[in-house]
C-alpha cells in the first residue's frame, strides 16, 4: 500500500510464494526498514508473528474495530492475549466428501454418511465387501486433519489452555485423544481402507484420487467445496457432504479454523496503518465475503453474509456448502477450537505427520510413535522458547 501525496492510496500486490516464505519474506523485510502494510499469513503462523514483533494488532488501531458481526469460532483463532491481531480472510475447516454413485452402488444411503471413526470403519467394510472396484477413503496425509480431530474432543494439543492461556512448554501429542486418532489410523492401515499418494501434504493427489473414482470418501477443505463438486460432475458423479467424522464416545466440539488473514505491519504512520486496515475490512466486508464464497469455497468470516445467503436461498440451492456452514457455526468456542499458539508449529505439524505415517505403515506401534512425536515436538518446542 503506498501513498502519494494529495493522492488517494493504492494497492500494490506482491506475490513472494507459500505460506511459509510470505511470513519469512515479510519479516526481512521489516528488518531491512522497508515493510509492506499488509501480509496474509497462515494461521499456524500466528505465534511466530507475534513474536517477531513487526506486526500491529489489527484491533488497536484507529480506536478498534467492531468485531459484532464476524463469527466468533473463526475471529476466536486470531484473538491473542485479548488483542485480535489480524482479519480472518480465507478461513476454512475439512469435510466429508463422498460420492454418490458409488454409495448407491456398495449399497449405502448418500443420505447417511458417517459421523464416528466407528461408523466409517463399518461402511469402509462395506464397500469392501462389495464386488466395486473402489477403495473406502482418501485424505492428504497432513497434520490438519490431527489438529482438528483433537479438537473435535476438546482436547489441547499444548499445555498452557493450548498456549493461550501463557506460553506453551509442552506439546500433549501422546495424551488420550491423540491416542485416539493414533488407533483410527492404525485401523485405517490394518485393513487397507485409505488411499494416498505417499507423499505428505499431497492435497492435490488425494483430490485426484478422489475425482478419479479410486476411492468413495474424501476428507479435504470446505475452500473446494465449489470446484470439487463442479470437477466430480465432470468425470462422471455427484457429490455429497457430510460432517469431519470424529473419534467414537466424545461429544462434537467443532473445528479450528484454518486458512489465513490479514495482518499489519508496524513502522508506518498511523495514517497508512488505518487506511490499510480500512482496506482489510473492505476486503472482508459483507459482499465481498460472499462473492469470495460462491468463487472458491472459503466461508464468509461475517454472519451477515451467512445470513443474506441464507435469505436468497442459497444454502437450500447449494445444500453441500450448509453442511460446511452447519459445522462452523455449531463450533464451541474453548481453547481446544480456538486452535494451539506454538512458536515452533511448522516442526510440530511435520513431526506429527511423520508420527502417522508409521502407524499406517505399521512401522510403529501407536503409543511408540506418538510418544516419539512428543519427544521430538517438545524438543524443537524448548529450542524455540529459549529465544524468548
Amino acid at each position: 500500500m503506498l501513498a502519494d501525496e494529495g493522492k488517494p492510496y493504492r494497492v500494490v500486490l506482491e506475490r513472494i510464494g507459500s505460506y511459509r516464505e510470505t511470513l519469512q519474506a515479510a519479516v526481512l523485510a521489516a528488518r531491512q526498514g522497508n515493510p509492506p502494510h499488509l501480509a496474509q499469513l497462515f494461521e499456524v503462523g500466528s505465534q511466530l508473528a507475534v513474536d517477531s514483533g513487526i506486526f500491529e494488532p489489527i484491533g488497536n488501531v484507529g480506536g478498534g474495530i467492531d468485531l459484532s458481526d464476524y463469527i466468533e469460532p473463526v475471529i476466536n483463532y486470531y484473538t491473542i492475549d485479548g488483542a485480535v491481531n489480524s482479519i480472518p480472510f480465507n478461513s476454512s475447516s475439512p469435510i466429508l466428501y463422498a460420492n454418490k454413485n458409488l454409495m448407491e452402488q456398495v449399497g449405502l444411503d448418500p443420505t447417511d454418511l458417517p459421523q464416528t471413526y466407528g461408523e466409517l470403519l463399518e461402511t469402509c467394510a462395506t464397500i469392501r465387501a462389495s464386488d466395486v472396484d473402489t477403495n473406502c477413503i482418501t485424505f492428504p496425509l497432513h497434520s490438519w486433519f490431527f489438529e482438528q480431530w483433537m479438537a473435535e474432543q476438546g482436547a489441547p494439543m499444548a499445555n498452557n489452555a493450548n498456549g493461550r492461556g501463557g506460553r506453551a512448554t509442552e506439546t500433549l501429542l501422546n495424551s488420550e485423544a491423540a491416542l485416539r486418532i493414533g488407533e483410527f489410523m492404525h485401523a485405517l492401515g490394518e485393513n487397507d481402507y485409505y488411499s494416498y499418494t505417499g507423499k505428505l501434504e499431497d492435497w492435490s493427489g488425494s483430490d485426484a484420487i478422489w475425482l478419479n473414482q479410486e476411492t468413495v470418501f474424501h476428507i479435504t477443505s470446505t475452500s473446494v467445496s465449489g470446484t470439487l463438486p463442479r470437477n466430480a460432475a465432470e468425470n462422471g458423479f455427484e457429490t455429497v457432504t457430510g460432517l469431519l467424522p470424529i473419534a467414537d464416545g466424545v461429544d462434537r466440539n467443532g473445528v479450528v479454523i484454518g486458512g489465513a488473514s490479514l495482518w499489519l505491519l508496524a513502522g508506518h504512520p498511523q495514517e497508512e496503518l488505518e487506511v490499510a486496515r480500512d482496506f482489510a475490512l473492505y476486503m472482508t466486508n459483507t459482499e465481498n465475503m460472499i462473492s469470495w464464497h460462491k468463487l472458491t469455497g472459503y466461508y464468509p468470516v461475517r454472519q451477515s453474509s451467512v445470513d443474506q445467503l441464507a435469505a436468497e436461498g442459497y444454502f437450500e440451492e447449494n445444500p453441500n456448502t450448509s453442511v460446511a456452514f452447519d459445522q462452523l457455526l455449531e463450533t464451541i468456542p474453548n481453547t481446544a477450537t480456538a486452535g494451539a499458539l506454538l512458536g515452533s508449529f511448522l516442526d510440530t505439524r511435520t513431526i506429527i505427520e511423520e508420527a502417522l505415517q508409521k502407524i499406517f505403515n505399521g512401522t510403529a506401534g501407536v503409543e511408540e510413535a506418538m510418544n516419539e512425536a512428543k519427544e521430538l515436538a517438545d524438543a524443537r518446542l524448548d529450542e524455540y522458547n529459549a529465544n524468548f
